[in-house]
């Protein structure tokens, strides 16, 4: 029987098909809640034949150590694969899956939620309305102003049409340009030059993985010399994409005129999360992708990936 680490809380905490799916495979099963750090997987990865992570440390460390073991397959729950040591793991033949193509709906209308709860003051009002005031502010439409997409992947694609939809301007920047969509949405417009974006848009959303190159793409440079409006941004992606100390001086500087953040660079959050109770900052604890329906599907296909791993392997 093989012995599996599960850790992804999404999937651990939403009942459905995923579930069931699991089950039957009959795995002896043990779950951690993660995220998981390098110091709690060291002593105990060279146990499981198997691991269905979320945002855990897999550090060169882990994985070497791992293998010593009997750790064999690693199965991703979500898309992201940055805390993955993906170099390593192929150097020790521990293939690496993930899940692309399932939680784009989700995270898109979680930016837009992000959104239209900033303009709006909805959580200001709530807020008011719990303590018995009935104070009201005075929010903005987002009609007409510049939806600014940086990468456009899957996410980065719902969240052009929905935008659309919305009545948005929508601009987009990413390395590929994907002629395809692009013909099918003539609403969306391409550029080429990121500064165009950053000097146009009125909110900016962050659709691109955590990588050396995108780390602090959003910096002190770019928020003092070459936003051309002070952008509302958006960040359901990666904490690291965001240069936490120049954000808040731009923030004071009304450089920025809102910082709204599914992700955090330390997570989960730290008691001196220097965001924490910020004006015009809304955070929430990387939910952007827990609905019932995207957590079923994403947690289904990591368990059929790993079953194809496995497969594969025999």
């Amino acid at each position: 029987m093989m012995k599996i680490l599960l850790t992804s809380t999404s999937f651990h905490d939403t009942p459905g098909k995923h579930q069931e799916l699991l089950e039957k495979q009959g795995f002896d099963i043990d779950v951690l809640r993660g995220p998981v750090g390098e110091s709690v997987l060291l002593p105990i990865i060279q146990n499981y034949d198997a691991v269905i992570c979320g945002d855990d440390e897999y550090t060169r460390k882990v994985l070497t150590l791992g293998k010593q073991g009997k750790l064999k397959f690693i199965s991703k729950y979500g898309v992201g694969l940055d805390k993955i040591d993906l170099e390593t793991a192929k150097e020790l033949n521990i293939p690496v899956a993930n899940c692309p193509g399932v939680n784009q709906v989700s995270v898109a209308e979680h930016v837009l939620a992000l959104l239209l709860t900033f303009e709006k003051n909805i959580h200001l009002q709530h807020q008011s309305t719990q303590e018995g005031s009935w104070k009201r502010l005075i929010g903005n439409e987002v009609n007409g102003k510049t939806m600014g997409i940086i990468g456009l992947g899957a996410v980065g694609k719902e969240l052009a049409k929905r935008s659309a939809a919305f009545g948005l301007k929508v601009m987009v920047f990413d390395l590929f340009k994907d002629e395809q969509f692009l013909r099918n949405h003539d609403e969306v417009l391409f550029v080429d030059d990121l500064n165009e974006l950053f000097l146009n848009a009125d909110i900016i959303s962050l659709h691109v993985p955590h990588t050396s190159k995108t780390e602090h793409i959003i910096n002190h440079d770019v928020i003092f010399n070459k936003l051309g409006k002070a952008p509302i941004i958006i960040n359901t992606a990666r904490g690291k994409l965001v240069e936490t100390e120049a954000l808040i001086e731009g923030l004071k500087a009304l450089k920025i005129r809102g910082y709204l953040t599914d992700v955090l660079e330390m997570e989960p959050i730290d008691p001196n999360e220097k965001l924490k109770g910020l004006e015009n900052v809304i955070i929430t604890p990387h939910v952007g992708s827990r609905t019932y329906q995207s957590v079923e599907r994403q947690g289904s296909m990591a368990v059929n990936n790993l079953i194809e791993m496995i497969n594969e392997r025999n």
